[in-house]
């Protein structure tokens, strides 16, 4: 694709910066993507791998959802597959780690990882490799406390932006970011509704704070230690 991947141009220096009004609209296109393999093709395809990597730019910087090497499809009949862990670390939920059913929920919490870092400019697995300090600024917790305590918004937003962003639109996706990371499949919302609020035909409300950013905030240290051994005591 002419402008490589999404995550060429959110992470090394070399890549044109991508101003607000792109990024919104590549988060927008990867969500109509999404509902489109979920909703509308004869069966349902469930990506398992969405991440910066796999999103390609053309000429104009529409996005392009690609590497179908773990997708699965199932038929219109059933809502949900039974696998075992599928995708990159930093972009599953925990229910990603386990062999059980899976529906396409588990793309929507990979989106919403995605959204995090289109409007940070950095990788949210960052946060989470340093000492207590850095993991308590865990970028997605950082959004969902935010959120929560009525900060400004901008301060989360790409700092090589330098604060230009339209400030309905960032609300609005660090609301939807927030609730497709949420704990429980059955509180995400499907892609085809991600698309209607990024696009303001739909109205969303403040997300919860999920457990385990509210254990982060609380002990940091623990909660990190905690899911590298959920992590690594699952089924592969």
């Amino acid at each position: 694709m002419p402008k490589g991947s999404l995550e060429s141009h959110l992470f090394q220096n070399t890549s044109k910066i991508l101003d607000w009004k792109t990024r919104y609209q590549i988060a927008i296109g990867i969500t109509k993507g999404l509902a489109y393999l979920h909703d509308n093709c004869r069966d349902c395809i469930m990506h398992f791998d969405i991440k910066p990597e796999n999103i390609l730019l053309d000429a104009e910087y529409n996005p392009k959802v690609a590497d179908f090497g773990l997708a699965k499809i199932i038929g219109r009949d059933f809502s949900r597959v039974l696998t075992t862990i599928r995708g990159t670390r930093g972009y599953l939920a925990q229910n990603g780690f386990q062999v059980k059913l899976l529906t396409p929920k588990v793309d929507v919490f990979s989106y919403g990882k995605l959204l995090f870092e289109i409007v940070s400019g950095r990788r949210n697995m960052d946060m989470l490799d340093g000492d207590g300090e850095e993991i308590r600024n865990y970028f997605p917790a950082r959004v969902a406390i935010a959120i929560n305590k009525g900060e400004d918004l901008l301060i989360l937003l790409d700092h090589k932006l330098e604060g230009n962003a339209n400030m309905e639109e960032l609300t609005r996706a660090c609301k939807v970011a927030c609730w497709c990371i949420q704990d429980d499949p059955r509180d995400r919302p499907t892609m085809g509704q991600v698309v209607q609020i990024l696009e303001g035909v739909m109205q969303v409300n403040v997300p919860q704070i999920p457990l385990y950013f509210q254990r982060l905030s609380e002990n940091p240290m623990v909660a990190v230690v905690s899911q590298e051994i959920e992590t690594s005591s699952s089924s592969y």
